[in-house]
């Protein structure tokens, strides 16, 4: 498997993990129908801009897929609008703890730029993706986190297990109202 740019940079312990890593494509949940009607809560609570709502299920879902994973419980914190610099936006972050401290995902619900509402795929995408990094340290034992292939490839089997597939169908091509992209959406469940 071809690494990114960066690995040869590494030292050779890094190169272990890494390498590790980079093995692992898949995390099977054990129900992932369990996760969906609450990804759907997340996705409503996006649709309408609240942010308690949208901190709550999120959450959930958090504890679900840990209480599912068999692995230590982390906390979210949603904030406002990403925090950016001329050349990035900030999606989110993953702070691991040692010892009995929680550890903590911090994710942004508004864009830099125009602060509109972070898009559901988006937001659910960049929300499982710092979950994989608490997996790294969790469930495979890893002393860091990378962004291998192998990395990406565990975000999108996760993400592809809960995502409804009332979701999926939607097209996202803006041409319908938040309003109707949701009658759409939950005639479908």
């Amino acid at each position: 498997m071809p690494f990114f740019g960066y690995y040869h940079q590494l030292n050779a312990k890094a190169k272990r993990i890494y390498r590790a890593s980079d093995k692992v494509v898949f995390f099977h949940l054990p129900d992932s129908s369990a996760v969906q009607p609450v990804v759907l809560k997340i996705f409503e609570a996006l649709l309408v801009e609240n942010v308690p709502r949208t901190q709550k299920w999120a959450q959930h879902l958090l504890n679900i897929l840990t209480d599912q994973l068999l692995i230590r419980p982390i906390r979210l914190e949603l904030l406002e609008i990403r925090p950016s610099n001329p050349r990035m936006e900030l999606h989110g972050l993953y702070y691991p703890t040692e010892g009995r401290r929680i550890p903590k995902i911090q994710l942004w619900m508004r864009t830099a730029k125009r602060h509109q509402i972070i898009a559901f795929k988006t937001f659910l995408r960049t929300l499982i993706h710092e979950f994989c990094h608490h997996l790294d340290y969790d469930c495979l034992g890893l002393k860091d986190s990378f962004h291998t292939q192998g990395f990406y490839k565990r975000e999108s089997s996760l993400v592809s297990q809960i995502m409804p597939p009332s979701v999926i169908s939607v097209n996202g091509n803006g041409t319908h109202s938040k309003a109707a992209k949701m009658k759409r959406i939950l005639r479908k469940v």
